[in-house]
Formats: structure tokens, C-alpha cells, sequence
């Protein structure tokens, strides 16, 4: 997709009585190249649901407006591929928050293929691996100095890991661990390193719960370097929750759902609301679709703040005009939920919350069936802990990243163990752990994307003018929202017809 240098101009959306004017788009403003051709800006059909405020309700965002006026967004939109960018809201939310890393898999369109291939192949492990993430997490938060002592020692982390239930014995009987570590050739320098061995042998448990998660464990220790990256992400994001007072249970729900909690760690707005608001939200969070539409089109569910009861009878019957219409399924089954409905009755602020806060719950919508009721809950049982961390955003992208890494190290030991993963993969998954987390969560998107020479060329030359966007919170939230691709369209972007 090419979008015009003369693509924008005045907005075609008498049906909703809107009529911001907006500026052409791309370097040279004005005119028309020969490869390109100018297209009517009017609302099609295939744009336009009856009873779908999501898309004009975007359009009519101070976000939308800035963006239309934003150099970065005008140099992104007189690139090549784009549309093919905007149109995945899961790939555009990716690489927003990761713009350096998929700019440079981008450049190297081979390299990005196999990542999408190995994400693809490793992808049936994806729960196992999640499994062992949280009993890793559970370790860590339980054993830090241990477990820290023995990551200093990769061999020997191997070792033991792929083997923990014969460790058990040890649990009661340290001074035997000393003496086999001094007679095994692969634990002698774990053995000479006195701080690591005084941090072992001083937490006995430590022996007894590696023991009590072998089975986790074998899984994860066919490949040294992911096993000991995944150890390192657990401290490191162990050390932000603890310090946040996450607790261990809520941090090995955390490990189940990495991928997922990173995306809210870059909704810091929306995590505290959910904090605060948890019990509305789990009962959201067993219908995705409907809170899909829900997060896409925030400010149109505002006005239920005030009447929950009167959400529940739209969202029942589907009205005409009602931002649910257009999602009256699984809206109707959201109000048959007689649990999720007792719960928005109870906490109708909720309601506000989403609305106040559209921008960051847009960004989300693309992902939300990931926020399951198990991830929610355990943010809401941690409640003040995450509220500090939405409060200090270094230390929130900190703990998204490290988690996000464990889960994609996870999955590359898992998998490499498995022997569906070859050195060469792992190798490539290892370099660019986030991405392949991300990639893993949404494969068939990104695979997508991976096969579109236009879409590659867009990355690849425009990332400084995605890490800017991704550095303006709603501007980015913006483009990651699922309707951010038909309001381009509602906007008057003409395309070419070549793709």
C-alpha cells in the first residue's frame, strides 16, 4: 500500500455528522505522483457497521488529530506497506513497543521468517513452557540467593535442573551436597565458589522444592544458554514485584502470562484501573470479545457509569445505536453471564474507568483475550503492589520485559529439549527474545507480515519514526487500537492500487 501525498482532505463522515478537516499526508503535500492515484475519500461500506461508534469515535480523539499533523506519522504514511501494518493491530502493538528490535529482523527479511518458523514450530509447547515459567518465577521469589548462586554457574544449573528430583536428598542433609559437588567434575567450580555454595547449603528448601518441580524442570535444561537466560529474566523480574510486594503466588501467575503482562505494563492507566476495579474485569475477561470491543471504543461505554443496569439491557438486546450492536453475540452472551453482570452492578465505575482511560485500553483491545480471569485476579489480589508499580514506570517496563523475556527463553529451552527447535533457531529466538515472545503470541500475523516485501521495506527504513510514536503514549495506543486501520480509511487515505 502506498498512502498519497495528496491522500487527505476533507473527512467523509456525513453519517456521524463529522467534519475535521485533515492535511495531506506524506513529504510533498500537493501533488500526485505517476505511481500513485487519488481516490475519493468517502466512508465505504466495508468500513461502516450500523451502531459501530468505534471508528468515529477514534477519529474524534485529540490523538487522532495530533496524528494527522505528526512528522513521524507522515513520513511512516507516505511508506510502502504500511496498510499492511495498520491493518494486524496485534503487530502494530508488537513492534511499538519494540520498535529497534523488529526495525533490525526487518533488515534481514530472511531472519524474520525464520523467527515467525520457529515461533510456528515451538508454538504447541507454548503451555508447557508457561508452566515452567511459573514454577521458575515460584523458585526464584522462594530461593533467590540460591538460585542466583547456581545461575552464576551455567553448567551446573544444567546439571542439577535435569535432574532435580535426585537433588531432594539434600534437603536435609547439606553438608552431602558439599561433598558431591567437590567429587563431580561438572559441579567442581560451582563448589569453589564459596558465596554461591554458603547461599546453597543455607537454604536447605531450596533442594526439596527443585525436587518437588522436577518435572517442570527437565523441560527446561536441554538448552544451557535459554535456561540460564530464563533464570536470569526470573530474577530480574522477581526483584522488581517483590520489591513492589507482589507476592509469589500472584508472581507465578505473572509467569503463566508474561507476553500479556508486559502489554499492560505499557498501559500503566489500565493496569491500575484493573487493580482497582479487578473483580469487573475478571468478569470481563471470560467474554474477549466483547471486552475486545469494550477497550477498542472506550468513551462510548463512559455513559454506563452511571447505569450498569441499563448496560445490561443493550448489551441483551443488541440496540440498534448502542456501541454493542455490532458485537450483539457476544454481548448478549456477556449479559446472560449472570456472575460477570453481578459484578459490573456492583462496581459500575468500572465502566469509567475504560472510558477514561481509552487511549491505553485501545492499545490493549488488539490482545485481550490473553487477559485472562486468572491474570486478572491475581493483579487485583496485589492490588496496592501494582499500583505502585503503575506509579514508577521504569520499574513496570522493567518487570514487563523481564517477563516477557522468561517467557520466550522458556519456550526456546522447552522446545530446543523437545529437539523441535535446532541450534540455529534457538540461536536466532535467543537474540531476540522479546520479539519472539511477541511473535509467539500472535505467529499467524506475524507470519503474515513476514512475507510482505513492502511491509519489511516500511520497518526496516521508519524506525526512528516508530520509536517516536511509541514514545508518545497515546499516539501509540492510537495506532495499536483494532479500529486504527478504518479510520485511516474513514479519513480519506487514498491508496494505490498496487500492493
Amino acid at each position: 500500500m502506498i498512502l498519497t501525498s495528496a491522500a487527505i482532505v476533507a473527512v467523509g463522515l456525513g453519517a456521524y455528522g463529522l467534519g475535521r478537516v485533515y492535511p495531506p499526508l506524506g513529504p510533498s503535500a500537493g501533488t500526485v505522483g505517476a505511481a500513485q492515484r487519488y481516490v475519493n475519500p468517502q466512508v465505504a461500506d466495508k468500513d461502516v457497521t450500523l451502531g459501530d461508534t468505534s471508528v468515529p469515535e477514534l477519529m474524534q480523539t485529540d490523538a487522532f488529530e495530533q496524528m494527522v499533523h505528526d512528522p513521524n506519522f507522515r513520513t511512516l504514511a507516505a511508506s510502502p506497506g504500511f496498510k499492511a501494518i495498520a491493518n494486524q493491530p496485534q503487530v502494530m502493538a508488537a513492534l511499538l513497543s519494540n520498535p529497534r528490535s523488529f526495525a533490525q529482523l526487518a533488515g534481514n527479511p530472511a531472519s524474520f521468517a525464520g523467527l515467525v518458523k520457529a515461533a510456528q514450530d515451538a508454538g504447541p509447547l507454548g503451555q508447557q513452557s508457561q508452566q515452567a515459567s511459573a514454577a521458575l518465577l515460584g523458585i526464584v521469589a522462594g530461593h533467590t540467593a540460591a538460585i542466583q548462586g547456581l545461575a552464576n554457574h551455567p553448567e551446573a544449573l544444567s546439571s542439577i535442573f535435569s535432574d532435580a528430583a535426585s537433588y531432594g536428598r539434600f534437603a536435609s542433609n547439606s553438608k552431602a551436597f558439599s561433598d558431591a559437588a567437590a567429587d563431580n567434575a561438572v559441579l567442581k567450580q560451582l563448589a569453589a565458589d564459596k558465596a554461591a555454595m554458603n547461599a546453597i547449603i543455607g537454604d536447605p528448601t531450596f533442594f526439596a522444592d527443585l525436587s518437588a518441580n522436577a518435572g517442570q524442570f527437565k523441560g527446561l535444561s536441554g538448552q544451557q544458554q535459554a535456561l540460564t537466560a530464563a533464570v536470569n529474566s526470573a530474577i530480574s523480574a522477581v526483584r522488581q514485584l517483590q520489591s513492589a510486594g507482589v507476592s509469589n503466588s500472584g508472581m507465578q501467575v505473572l509467569g503463566r502470562n508474561g507476553t500479556a503482562f508486559a502489554q499492560l505494563a505499557g498501559a500503566p492507566n489500565a493496569l491500575n484501573g484493573i487493580a482497582s476495579h479487578w473483580q469487573a474485569f475478571a468478569g470481563l475477561s471470560g467474554h474477549s470479545a466483547a471486552l475486545q470491543a469494550m477497550m477498542s471504543d472506550g468513551h462510548a461505554f463512559g455513559k454506563y457509569a452511571n447505569d450498569a443496569r441499563a448496560f445490561q439491557l443493550d448489551a441483551a438486546k443488541g440496540a440498534a445505536g448502542s456501541p454493542m450492536s455490532h458485537n450483539a453475540v457476544a454481548f448478549a452472551q456477556l449479559a446472560s453471564d449472570r456472575q460477570a453482570m453481578n459484578a459490573l452492578q456492583a462496581d459500575p465505575q468500572v465502566f469509567a474507568v475504560i472510558g477514561n482511560n481509552a487511549a491505553e485500553f485501545g492499545r490493549l483491545a488488539t490482545n485481550a483475550r490473553q487477559f485472562n480471569p486468572q491474570l486478572i485476579a491475581a493483579v487485583g489480589q496485589n492490588g496496592s503492589a501494582f499500583s505502585r508499580l503503575a506509579a514508577n514506570a521504569a520499574a513496570l517496563s522493567s518487570a514487563g520485559e523481564s517477563l516477557q523475556s522468561l517467557d520466550a527463553h522458556s519456550l526456546v529451552a522447552s522446545a530446543a529439549a523437545a529437539g523441535i527447535l535446532n541450534a540455529g533457531a534457538a540461536k536466532a529466538a535467543l537474540g531476540n527474545p522479546q520479539a519472539f515472545a511477541a511473535i509467539s503470541a500472535n505467529p499467524a500475523a506475524f507470519a503474515g507480515i513476514s512475507q510482505n516485501a513492502a511491509a519489511l521495506a516500511t520497518l526496516a527504513a521508519n524506525q526512528k519514526a516508530f520509536a517516536a510514536i511509541s514514545a508518545q503514549p497515546n499516539m501509540a495506543a492510537l495506532m495499536a487500537n483494532p479500529s486504527f486501520s478504518a479510520a485511516l480509511n474513514q479519513a480519506g487515505v487514498s491508496q494505490s492500487s498496487a500492493q
